[in-house]
């Protein structure tokens, strides 16, 4: 599909992992869109579609127990803080996420694993994977959620071999870490958006299913 141009804005969405459908989605910014890498820029105040319990409150709220099996429904919000940066290679089971403190005090990447985005003429889409990585500037790093991974596969939302090749991605992310590869090494903590980008809007057919999806 036709590359997008910094400037241009886009949707990052995620699948719901039980029926697909989307049930987060972040309009971003593109920084940069090459064969190899696809950065974009979620700006603070942006209006995003999350996943919620049925009455309203977060997932987080939920008992890890029944996290997962409770009864959910999406909800607006806004992103609040400073924004963060995204970093994607095509095939990569994986994005990295910039964060940044009050001040552009650099905090940390975090490694989402998930399914390599899938392109569309508005957007990327993925499904998020559970488990996670922090990784700080001096070089160390932690797993994170492994309790909602391990809980999502007693509820069924991933079978043991998928559950295995995540893991089996969670183990090559931490082999780039090691090896300082990139983009933890290319400088991106350095990064700072353009300020004449406005926010962008939420459209209001943001869970629409594109005719024609691409890798």
């Amino acid at each position: 599909m036709p590359r997008w141009a910094p400037g241009d804005r886009i949707l990052w969405r995620y699948r719901d992992n039980g029926d697909g459908h989307v049930h987060i989605c972040r309009p971003v910014t593109v920084v940069q869109d090459t064969p190899d890498l696809l950065a974009v820029w979620m700006a603070p105040g942006t209006e995003c579609v999350r996943p919620v319990l049925a009455d309203g409150s977060p997932v987080y709220a939920e008992p890890l127990a029944t996290r997962y099996t409770a009864p959910r429904t999406t909800a607006l919000t806004r992103w609040a803080g400073m924004g963060v940066l995204k970093l994607a290679r095509p095939q990569d089971p994986w994005s990295v996420w910039l964060f940044w403190d009050e001040g552009w005090e650099f905090r940390s990447w975090y490694v989402n694993l998930e399914a390599p985005r899938v392109r569309w003429s508005g957007g990327v889409d993925s499904e998020d994977h559970f488990l996670d990585i922090s990784v700080y500037p001096d070089r160390s790093w932690l797993w994170r959620d492994e309790d909602e991974f391990a809980e999502a596969q007693r509820a069924g939302l991933m079978d043991a071999a998928q559950a295995r090749r995540v893991r089996e991605a969670g183990e090559a992310a931490v082999e780039v870490i090691r090896a300082w590869g990139p983009p933890f090494a290319d400088g991106w903590e350095n990064w700072r958006p353009d300020p004449g980008w406005p926010v962008p809007e939420l459209p209001a057919d943001w869970d629409h299913t594109p005719a024609r999806m691409a890798p």
